[in-house]
């Protein structure tokens, strides 16, 4: 394995964020320290499994004792998130009841089993006691009304067994509703929900604010709010710890994702040391801004055998890292309240990975903010921005007041760049770096840094000399040339045949938009947007050499 040590830049930037508070008034971000690099380690608990015949209540019981064993045989703490039928087991109250309350968080886990729908008072329309389709075994396959009998029963017998209320919910998906009621009425300080998916298991969750967490809007518990005032404050983690270069396309050209994240479960990923080793280097080593996050653990479903070789290298590492002190770790709730601590929005955040495994060339930045997603990726000597969604807090959830009907839940975000959904190889979609004569523009390896808090810069090395530098923030993405002699550069975007994009109208200075019925655009504050016909349906040119879009 190869060690993981921070580099020089960022033991100086820990240097020059030590002891001094810096405050933003666009995002409320006070930064005492350097930005922390924090794991939560959670593990979900469902009392049976209908889906294996063979994956009994005992085993499913046996993989939780044997996380309980790792965990403290490292001395790691973390959150167990109790589903309704594992909360009233007896032999989880107690396991469960003799952990240390500094260490382990017992937290609540939100899919809905038969228990639980019928102690709220309502009828189970599942094919076994637990169903995982999105209109049955989740919170959207209820009313309002219903949701919060739900969530009262939960809540009442949770308090029942532990003498508390838990403080962090977590679901694949969990609608404002009932997040904004959990918040309200019984105070939980944190949630998370699943990465960014499309169609696995049949929940899609597309173009959210990537990895990290975020203050949800309370009309949309998967869109960032804008402004405080519109916002859910509590904190939604997204969960698994997705790999950053290669999630995003697992799966293109197919009617589902398959995964690519640290669960253990999965020996091309989590369960391979040396991807573990690769994703812990990027991730304690890549410039986050305001924090860095990420989730280990596993769901009891999956069974200790197929877990532990993975888990064991995964918590034997994180241990190490939190001894050399490069990494937090932390409970989910611990996670929530330093969150709201610190920022009174949604913060901008960057999830970089400078190489990639051994083998291939590539690298990849992902920037979020409350307003948008932007995600970098070089390749081959290319560069190509594969993805841009931005985030309104107007757009709400279609399960806001009405249930779902279907076996499948679909949550979506504002799409003005879309290299997955609007590719079909081999053509593959996104905006690429152009310059005269339709040529593709090529250089070396980026470098990635924070000069400002909140602001990404990205310096990407052309051949031949001169380079191309990015500066992010949590409204502009702005672009210029520098070169020895003039270049005349520019963007396209390419999709592939047959794609419906959100385009409206393109003017020189903006890009209309209308995607579920909702209104939006990007504006060009320098540089201008054009359709060039042939291939290209959107080509942005600068002014200047400088590009800079308002989003």
């Amino acid at each position: 394995m190869h060690k993981i040590r921070r580099t020089a830049g960022n033991v100086f930037a820990s240097l020059c964020f030590f002891g001094i508070c810096l405050v933003s008034a666009g995002q409320g971000v006070c930064q005492d320290a350097a930005p922390p690099r924090i794991v939560n380690i959670v593990n979900f608990i469902r009392l049976s499994e209908p889906r294996d015949s063979n994956i009994t209540e005992d085993v499913l019981y046996q993989t939780v004792v044997e996380q309980v064993r790792g965990m403290r045989k490292n001395r790691l703490g973390g959150t167990f998130l109790l589903q309704y039928d594992a909360l009233m087991d007896p032999r989880y109250q107690k396991l469960l009841k003799n952990l240390p309350r500094d260490s382990f968080e017992i937290g609540a886990w939100w899919e809905l089993p038969q228990p639980l729908v019928e102690r709220a008072g309502l009828l189970w329309r599942g094919r076994y006691p637990w169903d995982w389709r999105a209109n049955i075994g989740f919170a959207t396959g209820y009313t309002p009304a219903e949701r919060e009998k739900l969530a009262d029963a939960y809540m009442h017998d949770f308090r029942r067994v532990f003498g508390y209320y838990p403080r962090s919910v977590g679901c694949w998906f969990i609608d404002a509703h009932t997040l904004n009621y959990l918040y309200a009425r019984y105070g939980i300080v944190a949630s998370c929900n699943c990465k960014d998916q499309y169609g696995t298991d049949g929940y899609t969750l597309w173009g959210g604010y990537w990895n990290q967490a975020y203050y949800p809007s309370k009309v949309n518990a998967y869109m960032p709010a804008q402004e405080a005032d519109r916002q859910i404050p509590v904190p939604i983690f997204r969960m698994l710890g997705s790999d950053p270069i290669r999630q995003y396309d697992n799966g293109l050209g197919s009617e589902r994702q398959g995964v690519t994240t640290l669960e253990p479960v999965y020996k091309h990923a989590g369960g391979d040391p040396a991807w573990v080793d690769w994703f812990f280097r990027q991730f304690v080593e890549g410039e986050p801004l305001a924090f860095a996050y990420t989730q280990a653990g596993q769901e009891n479903s999956f069974t200790w055998k197929a877990m532990a070789k993975g888990l064991a290298y995964q918590l034997s590492l994180i241990a190490r890292l939190r001894d050399e002190k490069q990494v937090n770790v932390e409970t989910l709730a611990q996670s929530g309240i330093w969150f709201k601590a610190h920022f009174k929005v949604t913060p901008a955040t960057a999830v970089v990975a400078s190489e990639d495994l051994p083998g291939s060339d590539r690298s990849t930045v992902w920037f979020d903010s409350r307003f948008y997603r932007v995600n970098f990726l070089w390749e081959k000597g290319t560069l190509r921005i594969r993805d841009i969604h931005l985030f309104n807090e107007n757009l709400a959830s279609p399960y806001l007041r009405k249930k779902a009907e279907d076996n499948a839940c679909a949550f979506f975000t504002l799409p003005f760049v879309d290299g997955y959904l609007w590719s079909a190889p081999p053509q593959i979609a996104g905006l690429r770096f152009l310059s005269t004569g339709n040529t593709v523009m090529e250089g070396g390896r980026p470098v990635v840094t924070s000069r400002v808090l909140g602001r990404l810069h990205i310096v990407w090395p052309l051949r031949g000399g001169g380079r191309l530098v990015a500066d992010l923030d949590e409204r502009h993405i702005r672009m210029r040339v520098e070169a020895p002699a003039p270049v005349h550069w520019f963007l396209d975007l390419t999709v592939a045949d047959k794609v419906s994009l959100p385009f409206t109208s393109i003017t020189s200075h903006r890009v209309a938009c209308s995607f579920q019925g909702l209104n939006y655009g990007v504006f060009a504050v320098k540089g201008s947007f054009s359709h060039p016909g042939g291939r290209a349906t959107l080509r942005i040119e600068p002014e200047s050499d400088e590009v800079e879009l308002k989003l």
